[in-house]
């Protein structure tokens, strides 16, 4: 990056914050469930926290990484909604809440996503994964390396559907941080958010086991889990003006437990944060070049990012535009030629680089020629 100048014009702009009630804390016997966490889906932000990294079973929270990977490959164009999976025997023998896949049955990827989403179908989990990536084993391994990839530090897959294995463990914060991967891929709503739907041309009903479908507003999905190891759980998302959220709770006494307790957490994430973009509409003047072909170059800060703050802050939120004078040639573009920085109460709560939006030729006997050259040519 070549010299900034020595004097950097600093412009100070407010961005006006909507004033409501502060936040409170979640009283300590809130929360019944000993795992929970509280994240803003936009930020990643943790708004509330009780024993999140204790390493715990979560049943069919599972099958939001299996659901990752199925959403990837769509993305992808490795797997179509309208692919047809056939049941192996493995998938078929699948216990706990399932189907009923028979070995040789056949149904759409579409079909068996619902299956997975709606009814938590354990055979129809091992069904996409083997399809996907020939065995289980291969996909498992596969969960396992995109959980490291995301810093889901408490975690280690031996399944993928969520029946109790031993060495099969998550923590409440990775829940969140997979489920926050998932939700990037809003087409897993329209599975998540059935209520009530069939397969096999209506012979097989299913029904949501996620009950905060009817009765919280605002949500969205996305997984419950329940076995004897794990307890019940749940990793409940909700999104109201603009505000995402995700309760997750595991290791509750009972589904009515898990679901008062993700309901208390989205309530309190509701009542007290809200999430704020910050994106620079300010519009930034070119930059002198010194010793260039050109007198100036254009300059670009295209970045934007989200906060998280309670409701309730009248301060603002500033942001000073610190940009060079003067730069010397030759400019490369994309080089940093000054940043935007926000900030609340003083503390920086995020930075952009300011940089040139095109290259600058230094002046020299040769480039000068050239832009002779080709006037000459052009006449």
């Amino acid at each position: 990056m070549k010299r900034l100048g020595s004097i950097a014009l600093i412009i100070v702009l407010m961005l006006s914050i909507v004033p409501v009630t502060s936040a409170s804390a979640i009283a300590e016997d809130e929360i019944s469930s000993p795992s929970a966490v509280l994240m803003d889906a936009n930020t990643g932000k943790i708004l509330y926290e009780k024993n999140s990294r204790e390493q715990r079973p979560c049943a069919s929270i599972t099958k939001v990484m299996t659901l990752t990977l199925v959403m990837e490959a769509i993305d992808s164009g490795k797997l179509k909604l309208t692919d047809t999976i056939t049941t192996s025997a493995h998938a078929a023998s699948m216990g706990g809440s399932d189907i009923w896949l028979e070995e040789g049955e056949q149904m759409t990827a579409d079909d068996m996503i619902k299956a997975t989403a709606v009814a938590s179908a354990n055979d129809a989990a091992v069904a996409l994964a083997e399809h996907l990536c020939g065995t289980e084993d291969e996909f498992v391994r596969q969960m396992n390396e995109k959980a490291k990839a995301l810093g889901m530090k408490d975690t280690a897959f031996m399944n993928c559907n969520g029946l109790d294995e031993q060495g099969h463990i998550t923590s409440a914060r990775d829940v969140a941080i997979m489920s926050r991967e998932l939700i990037k891929h809003k087409a897993i709503f329209d599975y998540t958010s059935i209520w009530m739907d069939s397969l096999r041309s209506g012979e097989t009903q299913i029904v949501n086991t996620n009950k905060l479908l009817k009765s919280y507003k605002g949500i969205t999905g996305l997984k419950t889990g329940t076995t004897s190891g794990a307890g019940s759980c749940i990793s409940a998302t909700a999104e109201r003006d603009g505000l995402s959220l995700i309760a997750v709770v595991l290791g509750a006494d009972s589904g009515t437990e898990r679901f008062r307790d993700a309901a208390t957490l989205l309530d309190f994430g509701f009542a007290n944060f809200s999430t704020v973009e910050l994106k620079l509409k300010d519009k930034l003047g070119p930059v002198a070049v010194e010793g260039g072909m050109s007198d100036s170059v254009s300059v670009v800060c295209s970045d934007k990012t989200y906060v998280t703050m309670a409701k309730g802050q009248q301060d603002a939120v500033e942001h000073k535009i610190k940009v060079s004078e003067s730069v010397q040639a030759p400019v490369e573009k994309g080089a940093k030629l000054g940043e935007v920085i926000y900030s609340l109460k003083g503390k920086t709560v995020a930075s952009f680089d300011i940089t040139a939006a095109e290259d600058v030729e230094q002046k020299s006997f040769s480039s000068i020629f050239a832009v002779i050259w080709r006037a000459v040519c052009q006449m």
